[in-house]
């Protein structure tokens, strides 16, 4: 089924020195940007990560030190890379939780400053875990009907995520074609920022989703704990989330001195 899109959509999978999305870092991106009219543009980059790929991870995407040897660093096509996705919406493969925070944060280390609120993020696998619960090669196969070859290269993740998206339209009459429902759908929780630390609730109030505060409202919190902030922005967590954090606080403050 053609998707039916009102802007452009970016599919896009990472391949990366390993699974830490405060601290690991991109070898290679691929994304693959779908217009409303059905055109394609695809493009393939491996990434400098300036520090060493362990060999746990090159033993599943077959990219060593020695492949990204005078490749650009992040820093380098970050601007080229917002560019190429500004105005678009976003969509692959466990992106919700892994690929948009690790993207996200390359960008908050290379000094690019890129808005991220008002688009849409599809996640395919959401999609197909509530409906089949499997993996990309499995729902690949199950709904396209074709063995994914070279998985877990970039190239070949991202247009195997862009594939199963048509079919699941095809296969669930549930599903509406439209970007909207589809990324209210393949999100489980509404996040704040893009590690899920903090959540908005049913009335719509950010409230933090871990630790001795969960499900208390974060305002509140910086209010009667001001500490609480100093300690996560001294703490492991994301740039993103220390920067949607220091964004809350200043907009509380704010409210504060206009009363």
């Amino acid at each position: 089924m053609k998707l039916n899109l009102k802007n452009p959509i970016v599919f896009f999978d990472l391949e990366t020195t390993g699974t830490n999305i405060n601290t690991d870092r991109i070898v290679e991106i691929c994304y693959l940007k779908v217009y409303p009219n059905g055109n394609e543009e695809s493009k393939t980059m491996r990434i400098n990560p300036e520090m060493h790929i362990p060999e746990a991870s090159s033993a599943i995407h077959g990219i060593f030190d020695a492949d990204v040897v005078g490749c650009p660093t992040f820093k380098e096509v970050a601007k080229n890379i917002a560019r190429d996705i500004e105005g678009c919406d976003l969509a692959g493969f466990n992106s919700n939780r892994f690929d948009i925070p690790v993207l996200a944060e390359e960008f908050l280390r290379a000094g690019v400053d890129i808005d991220m609120t008002k688009r849409k993020f599809v996640d395919v696998q959401v999609i197909f875990h509530k409906m089949e619960q499997r993996t990309l090669s499995a729902a690949y196969k199950f709904y396209c009907e074709k063995n994914l070859e070279d998985a877990h290269t970039a190239e070949a993740d991202t247009r195997a995520t862009y594939e199963v998206l048509k079919a699941q339209l095809d296969r669930y009459s549930e599903l509406q074609n439209d970007i909207a429902f589809l990324a209210e759908y393949s999100s489980y929780t509404k996040n704040v920022d893009f590690a899920g630390r903090m959540v908005y609730d049913d009335n719509g109030i950010e409230v933090f989703n871990f630790g001795k505060y969960k499900g208390m409202s974060v305002a509140e919190v910086l209010r009667k704990d001001p500490g609480y902030y100093s300690w996560i922005l001294n703490s492991d967590f994301t740039l993103n989330t220390k920067a949607v954090l220091t964004k809350i606080r200043l907009r509380e403050m704010s409210n504060l001195i206009t009363k």
